[in-house]
């Protein structure tokens, strides 16, 4: 945590004070001039007091292998996108003006997906100041373009070549059986990877008819004091192809593309290729997703109105959400989804012990050590269940099987998450959509996720958030660390506060600290997650998109 905060320190204080200074910042990380309109999105940050100027490695880094195609091949790659895929529509920019369409529907503005919707609210400001253009924008949560690495780097490679052949395939809107997520990633890894070179795997299938292909509780548990710093940019499915079956990012139903495509996506995985942009989720306001948000007044408040002060919330680590998580292609994999796993973890019955470190005295530095039976940490310190099922269909057993093994409790609106100090954010069909809800909460979030996004370059795990890691493995003794030992624990290392109701105990110096985390993470939403920061994102975005889109990229450099 201390490493973190100074990390973010040091990023903040070097963002650039000046356009010279931004200029020369640019130059110096990409080894070329800003683009065009640079000077007027500076005057747009400066105005509007966007503190991460800098900060677009990710950005450039999606928009990078594009610099092999002409500005020519990459209009008509952005335009074919919504021709002829399923599931892209179009923003387009035309004299200053912008809409939104689905090229394919031409006349019902209903099939416009929110997605495109809210992209177009957010080039509202500056829309008159772009050229023409045409944005293709992902209609679904799930990354879509997975380009092989003989694609990437053998670029003439055609469509008459063997991997040529599967560009027939990607006007087809889902797998139906034919491929899966998994496979067309696996072309994206190296030849010489662990992913290439296993041959794909052919699934056991029990008595129950459930996959026993592969157990994470068995063979991927992870040490219980491994503590992750970044499971979005770290870890490597290529080098632990074994991994994918705890991850919905693999079982989606929708298709991907196997060739360069500009498509504008929320969200992605390591190695697709799409471009990253702000979550319709995050820019809009509702009352599912919008801490905050009065939809009587339809005004967005500072502060909840059914917001818990510190001292009364739970410090139980609290979770309700559908279990969405992955497809169904292929079937058999859904209990093994990430939602599916904790939820199945916090509610175990097992007498099999954890060992757990806590303070004892608490805020001392004497760390002791208890075994403790999974079932009762699970009472004293999950409150985690599905709230609604909308894969059981899919689920070996169906609906009753999938409530036999897992806890169901009563829906939660947003504002049933303030009461409690931990608020768990899961991965759901692709990224978590109320994590910045969370963030805007005066609770702290524990958030486990395989997802990039637009903010990933600007957000400090350990400062903002607990990052978790995707075996879950460490969940029981980040809580100790924070609230520190259950009451079976006290009483299994006889210490001096057994007994002692929390109300009653010397303020833990872990409960401070986890209110500091709160706090970071919901100033960080206030300064840096605000709606006009996703706008100096996407504005940046879209000078670079249109230096890409130029037949004579020299011409649209911006220099001082």
């Amino acid at each position: 945590m201390a490493d973190a905060e100074h990390r973010f320190r040091a990023l903040l204080s070097r963002q650039s004070h000046s356009l010279r200074g931004a200029v020369a910042e640019y130059k110096r990380r990409y080894g070329r001039n800003p683009p065009k309109g640079f000077d007027a999105w500076w005057r747009f940050v400066q105005d509007n007091k966007v503190k991460m100027v800098d900060e677009y490695d990710g950005l450039v880094s999606d928009l990078k292998p594009f610099w092999e195609m002409t500005g020519a091949e990459f209009r008509l790659k952005a335009f074919q996108a919504a021709q002829d895929l399923p599931s892209v529509d179009l923003v387009r920019i035309r004299g200053g003006d912008a809409e939104a369409v689905n090229i394919k529907s031409r006349t019902d503005r209903d099939d416009v997906s929110m997605r495109a919707r809210s992209f177009l609210k957010m080039i509202n400001k500056f829309r008159h100041t772009l050229p023409d253009m045409d944005f293709a924008i992902n209609a679904r949560a799930e990354g879509r373009v997975l380009v092989p690495w003989e694609y990437r780097n053998y670029p003439n490679i055609t469509s008459q070549s063997p991997l040529g052949g599967m560009l027939s395939h990607i006007s087809v809107p889902d797998w139906r059986g034919e491929g899966s997520v998994w496979e067309a990633y696996r072309r994206v890894c190296p030849p010489d990877s662990v992913a290439r070179r296993i041959m794909s795997s052919k699934r056991a299938t029990g008595s129950n008819g459930t996959s026993n292909y592969f157990r994470p509780s068995e063979s991927f548990p992870g040490p219980d004091f491994t503590f992750t710093r970044d499971t979005a940019r770290k870890f490597s499915f290529c080098d632990n192809p074994s991994a994918h079956v705890m991850q919905g990012l693999f079982f989606s139903d929708w298709r991907t593309v196997p060739t360069l495509y500009p498509i504008l996506s929320p969200a992605k995985g390591l190695g697709f290729g799409d471009i990253k942009i702000p979550s319709h989720y995050y820019y809009g306001t509702t009352r599912r997703y919008t801490y905050a948000w009065d939809d009587v007044n339809l005004e967005l408040k500072r502060l909840d109105s059914m917001e818990t002060p510190w001292e009364k919330k739970d410090d139980k680590i609290f979770f309700r959400g559908a279990n969405t998580g992955g497809g169904s292609s292929p079937r058999g994999y859904s209990p093994y989804y990430q939602r599916h796993r904790f939820v199945q973890l916090a509610n175990a019955t097992s007498e099999t012990n954890r060992t757990i470190a806590f303070a004892d005295p608490p805020s001392s530095t004497n760390f002791v050590y208890a075994s403790v039976p999974i079932a009762s940490l699970n009472r004293e310190i999950m409150d985690v269940a599905f709230v609604s099922s909308i894969d059981h269909d899919i689920y070996p057993g169906g609906l009753d099987q999938q409530v036999r093994d897992y806890r169901f409790d009563d829906a939660a609106v947003l504002s049933d998450h303030w009461a409690h100090k931990y608020l768990l954010d899961l991965d759901g069909m692709s990224y978590s959509g109320k994590f910045f809800a969370f963030l805007g909460s005066d609770s702290a979030v524990i958030k486990s996720g395989v997802y990039q996004e637009f903010f990933s370059d600007w957000i400090q795990p350990w400062l903002h958030y607990i990052p978790l890691s995707t075996s879950y493995a460490e969940i029981y003794n980040i809580h100790a660390f924070f609230s520190g030992g259950t009451s079976n624990a006290l009483v299994a290392v006889n210490s001096t506060v057994q007994g002692v109701p929390r109300t009653q105990r010397v303020p833990l110096d872990g409960d401070r600290r986890l209110r500091r985390i709160a706090r970071a993470g919901k100033n960080w939403k206030n300064t840096i997650g605000r709606r006009v920061d996703m706008e100096a994102y996407v504005y940046r975005l879209c000078l670079e998109y249109a230096r890409l889109a130029a037949d004579d990229r020299d011409t649209m450099d911006f220099k001082l």
